[in-house]
């Protein structure tokens, strides 16, 4: 039986299992997936991409565990990331995690509005890539439009995106079942280790599947986004059930949509199309009438995801300044309860960055990197999180899944993480690490607000502290001098 609702939660307001799978799936089926045809061909063969796939379910399968059981096990922990790199790692970790969580968010957002507005180009060309000057102007009007609509509540947010989800995964299925139908094995199977030879080559291979992996974490981005709103869940058990849901419904959308293609088109054909791709795929073989169903698709997934992630801004930075390492004015909530000032501070930030997409050659690569490398702390720390809970004293004797089943999924989790930072390469990760010291003075403000008169960092933090901004100032100095 499902339990009641926090206290902190109204039962008028609370979301259940069908709108928790939304939240989740149209968080991550965003505009990532339309353009996986050229994001995966312009990285790895077809025999590397099924590989990439393997390597990407396995690694996140355990993530997508770790939050299961950790949504079973520590209850209480009702914002996701943040608090369980706060219980587990302290204050300052746990702030390191909402600051980022929160920033790559907001970069994932600009991707969305570069690729909105890049997607309108098929039927206004005057919007060329999605970052020229009409563009940007455009694209700020509907920021601050979604900025608004979802100031009226997660539950009524929940119900809009779950249409929307629905809307936008008809283009999907129908590019599959389109690609599917005239298949070629003969083509697929062609140069399938991407080396211009029949034989395996474990280097070559192993270098393209490294190249997708920023691609595949991008586009599984959003699968803790019930873990994220669980506070307003009706239930913790619905919490566990739609992340298990969406994850396997959305791994195979993600291997068909990024592998089928390579059937119809050579690799280096289908690189070179234009994002979103999917739409380019079915345009050179069944005409304009597929194009335009997918570029409307795009608009309606694109729309939908930047709905939810809006509403999964606002849900970190308040809660951080609940629990003391967000300054308080972010813990403001309108008569919807909804954090408006998290929100505000996400779509200045948002605005300021689209802005600055005009001046970048790739935006869209730039944005969904940037993204990706600012996600994988938080879900290293999450999986170390359930290692250290596992080996200790407070591990439930109850529980659902067994400590040493816990520590597995936990170890294993750490590993895929690891193998995300070296597949990133130290420039990304330096990168990472100057965003995050950009967001200290935040934690200055929030700690003498908090806890005026003690000292704001205890030593292992200050490590913590010397060490992120050492390698922001490495990453600004080799951004200036490159």
């Amino acid at each position: 039986m499902p339990t009641k609702p926090t206290s902190t939660t109204a039962a008028s307001t609370a979301v259940g299992l069908i709108g928790l799978i939304g939240i989740i799936v149209s968080a991550m089926v965003g505009g990532g997936i339309f353009s996986l045809p050229h994001d995966m061909a312009s990285s790895a063969s077809a025999g590397s991409i099924l590989i990439a796939w393997v390597i990407t379910g396995v690694g996140m399968w355990f993530i997508v565990n770790t939050f299961r059981v950790l949504a079973d096990v520590r209850p209480n922990l009702t914002s996701g990331l943040y608090t369980y790199a706060e219980s587990g790692f302290g204050r300052f970790v746990g702030f390191l995690v909402a600051w980022g969580y929160w920033i790559c968010n907001c970069f994932a957002i600009v991707a969305y509005a570069v690729l909105t507005m890049s997607t309108l180009h098929f039927f206004f060309p005057v919007f060329d890539d999605g970052n020229n000057i009409p563009a940007i102007l455009v694209g700020s009007v509907v920021i601050w439009a979604i900025f608004a609509i979802t100031l009226i509540g997660p539950r009524r947010t929940s119900l809009v995106n779950l249409v929307a989800t629905i809307g936008k995964l008809i283009p999907i299925v129908m590019f599959i079942v389109l690609v599917a139908a005239v298949f070629k094995i003969g083509v697929f199977v062609n140069d399938f280790w991407g080396t211009d030879a029949a034989a395996f080559s474990f280097g070559a291979v192993a270098g393209q599947v490294k190249d997708t992996m920023l691609v595949t974490l991008w586009v599984f981005i959003g699968i803790e986004g019930a873990v994220v709103v669980s506070r307003r869940a009706l239930s913790q058990v619905m919490v566990r059930q739609a992340t298990l849901i969406s994850f396997l419904a959305v791994l195979v959308l993600y291997i068909l949509a990024s592998a089928l293609p390579l059937g119809l088109y050579p690799r280096g054909q289908i690189a070179e199309m234009a994002n979103p791709s999917m739409a380019s795929v079915l345009l050179e073989r069944f005409g304009t009438w597929s194009a335009t169903i997918v570029d409307v698709g795009v608009l309606i997934s694109v729309l939908a995801s930047w709905l939810v992630w809006m509403l999964l801004l606002g849900e970190m930075p308040a809660a951080a300044a609940r629990g003391g390492s967000f300054p308080i004015v972010f813990a403001r909530e309108n008569r919807f309860g909804t954090p408006w000032v998290s929100l505000l501070a996400a779509a200045a930030v948002i605005q300021v960055a689209f802005v600055l997409t005009h001046f970048a050659e790739d935006a869209w690569t730039l944005m969904y990197s940037i993204t990706s490398v600012m996600a994988m702390p938080c879900y290293l720390l999450t999986t170390m999180f359930l290692v250290k809970l596992g080996a200790g004293p407070e591990y439930p004797k109850k529980a659902r899944t067994g400590r040493r089943a816990a520590i597995v999924v936990g170890v294993i989790g750490s590993i895929y993480g690891v193998w995300l930072m070296y597949a990133a390469g130290l420039a990304l990760l330096a990168t990472a690490c100057l965003v995050y010291a950009v967001g200290v003075p935040l934690y200055v403000i929030a700690r003498r607000q908090h806890a005026p008169g003690r000292p704001v960092f205890v030593l292992f933090e200050r490590v913590i502290l010397v060490i992120v901004i050492v390698l922001g100032i490495a990453s600004a100095c080799y951004q200036i001098w490159r």
